[in-house]
């Protein structure tokens, strides 16, 4: 009787412990800012508000990935997904510039926004996918910046 009083209490000691350990959702996404960092990324929580058109509901704050800016006179301009493949502005414009289109093809459908202005680019992403996927969004950052 004694054993199990003592295993009882060790188990009430011991239970909040288990709740400190993340999800496994949460390790996932601190692997993927791990692998950012890691290859020079930067990256932080952005507070954003968000067209209403938007098909996905994006989070708020939503993960910010972001190089600095290389040119000397750099365009600024703010593309969303509005959805997989269809890049817009803020009218709800389709984007057309070839070069632009080329490097957002190779993105994610997860990527809710890309934006450009004159210190930084920036991708606005929700996190879900492989090291690979951030592969993409690095080169394409690198590419426009």
């Amino acid at each position: 009787m004694t054993v199990w009083i003592v295993l009882s209490i060790l188990l009430v000691v011991l239970s909040p412990l288990a709740w400190l350990r993340p999800s496994r959702a949460q390790s996932g996404r601190i692997a993927l800012r791990t692998e950012a960092r890691r290859i020079g990324l930067a990256m932080q929580l952005a507070p954003q508000e968000w067209p209403h058109w938007l098909s996905q509901e994006p989070p708020n704050p939503c993960a910010q990935y972001h190089r600095p800016r290389r040119s000397s006179q750099p365009q600024c301009w703010a593309y969303w997904q509005k959805s997989p493949g269809l890049w817009v502005n803020q009218w709800q414009e389709p984007c057309e510039d070839p070069l632009l289109l080329n490097h957002f093809e190779k993105l994610p459908a997860n990527l809710y926004k890309v934006e450009a202005d004159k210190q930084m680019i920036a991708a606005y992403w929700g996190e879900k996918g492989e090291a690979e996927v951030l592969q993409h969004i690095d080169a394409t950052l690198k590419a426009l910046a």
